[in-house]
């Protein structure tokens, strides 16, 4: 089976990332996701990914249950582009990342994947695609979900 696009989620109380010192993105409650896109991924998995990552309900209910979606408890989205998600680190001691899809392919294919969750009404937040950043967050739960297009 090949590997397609993944998104590690986070639930968090709060997240931003920082760039050259400056806050860029900060959200309130919601999730922080980290994108990795490979070669060969289309709009057909970042839309899927999308739909899925909206009405996935994994917040709790008034009965400490995972019962409500990020759009019932109005949460907030924090997208950071995330190459690294493809490292082999199957030969020596440093990794490949030649399975991660190069910039001129990821970067439109990551701001569709961004755009598909706010034309579900998510309010998202993004880091700068290819920038050295600095990502702080405060997972709730913890909850970390790891989502791979072939599973959906």
């Amino acid at each position: 089976m090949v590997i397609k696009m993944k998104v590690v989620l986070q639930r968090v109380q709060h997240a931003s990332v920082t760039i050259d010192g400056k806050v860029h993105g900060e959200i309130n409650q919601g999730y922080l996701l980290l994108v990795g896109i490979t070669d060969g991924d289309t709009e057909t998995e970042a839309k899927k990914l999308a739909d899925k990552i909206v009405d996935l309900r994994i917040f709790e209910d008034e009965n400490g249950k995972m019962n409500l979606s990020i759009e019932q408890v109005e949460g907030q989205i924090l997208s950071i582009s995330q190459f690294t998600l493809y490292a082999d680190c199957r030969k020596g001691r440093r990794p490949s990342f030649t399975k991660a899809a190069r910039p001129e392919i990821s970067n439109p294919l990551y701001e569709r994947f961004n755009e598909f969750l706010r034309m579900r009404g998510m309010h998202v937040e993004t880091g700068i695609f290819g920038a050295e950043m600095k990502v702080d967050l405060l997972n709730d739960g913890p909850v970390t979900i790891v989502l791979d297009s072939n599973e959906l």
